[in-house]
């Protein structure tokens, strides 16, 4: 085996904050990324930010996948920042959804790595995920990006 084939594949968690019980997206979000090869978290409808920290701690995720439908992206968004930096976790945030592009820069300003609304090419959503979690693997390395 080569060294890449030895290497753990990227651990992702997707999950629905809030009551928002739309899930197909979400769904779609996680298929295509277990199709490229990742090993994927997938929580479900009705989760809580604290419930999302303690499964990305306990799974060791190398990215956070959000999907919100709701419209109160930036209060639970807002509250899964803070609870990831309560416990010292720098995982990078994915928010996809149906988010007002007016909302983009501020959930970049709490922290979200990156913002995909409806329409995303999978190509595109597997192209930010790999690139992310490659990012925080590095960085939990100490190697520069």
């Amino acid at each position: 085996m080569s060294q890449l084939q030895q290497r753990r594949r990227y651990k992702v968690l997707v999950a629905k904050l809030g009551l928002d019980g739309h899930d197909r997206g979400a769904k779609v979000i996680a298929r295509a990324l277990r199709d490229a090869g990742m090993d994927v978290v997938y929580l479900g409808v009705h989760q809580t930010p604290e419930n999302v920290v303690r499964t990305a701690i306990e799974e060791d995720v190398d990215v956070i996948g959000i999907s919100i439908l709701s419209g109160s992206h930036i209060e639970l968004v807002s509250d899964l920042m803070k609870k990831l930096r309560e416990h010292g976790i720098d995982v990078p945030v994915i928010v996809g959804g149906v988010i007002p592009p007016q909302d983009y820069e501020e959930l970049k300003k709490l922290g979200v790595s990156e913002v995909m609304g409806p329409g995303t090419p999978l190509s595109k959503v597997i192209e930010v995920y790999s690139k992310l979690a490659e990012e925080y693997r590095k960085r939990k390395r100490g190697e520069s990006k």
